[in-house]
């Protein structure tokens, strides 16, 4: 879901995949203490865009990629 808000959004961006990369799920938990994907990195910062039971945080992501809700 977070690749599709991506996509549907026109934002471009570098997948990595921390099941092939055991060096990119080793970077996932040195930042964020465990392996919890999706993350995102924005300018820098970890950002997690989906959380148990709430699913993708669409407000969030509209907000920090300066998207208006329609």
């Amino acid at each position: 879901m977070a690749k599709q808000f991506l996509d549907s959004h026109g934002i471009e961006y570098t997948e990595i995949d921390v099941d092939r990369d055991p060096a990119a799920s080793a970077e996932v938990v040195s930042h964020v203490g465990k392996r919890a994907v999706p993350q995102f990195v924005i300018d820098g910062e970890w950002f997690q865009p989906y959380k148990p039971g709430q699913g993708l945080l669409l407000d969030e992501l509209h907000l920090r990629f300066g998207i208006p809700r329609s």
